[in-house]
């Protein structure tokens, strides 16, 4: 993402971008972490396959979203990863040739 490179203007409307992001992330861990929270108890009271199904999906989706977060902190924090990438290929390309 060239917004970083560019000026902070450009900066101050990707970081509103990954905060939407980021609260959109947690408000769906939240949501989704009652819903697991309901299938638990209800899984308590007796054996059910459906909610046990619905159980592994809801540890699996809230797991995902738990990676898209701490990669949505990263990027805000240390700015795109191909940019990175780049950066440190062209410094250890001027490392080498000196």
């Amino acid at each position: 993402m060239t917004w970083m490179v560019r000026g902070n203007a450009e900066r101050v409307s990707g970081v509103s971008r990954f905060m939407t992001t980021l609260s959109e992330i947690r408000a769906e861990i939240d949501r989704l972490s009652e819903r697991r929270g309901v299938v638990m108890r209800a899984l308590s009271e007796g054996y059910d396959a459906g909610l046990a199904a619905e159980h592994r999906e809801l540890e699996d989706r809230i797991a995902e979203l738990w990676d898209a977060q701490r990669v949505a902190r990263a990027t805000l924090r240390f700015g795109d990863r191909s940019v990175i990438i780049q950066r440190a290929r062209q410094e250890e390309r001027l490392s080498r040739a000196a």
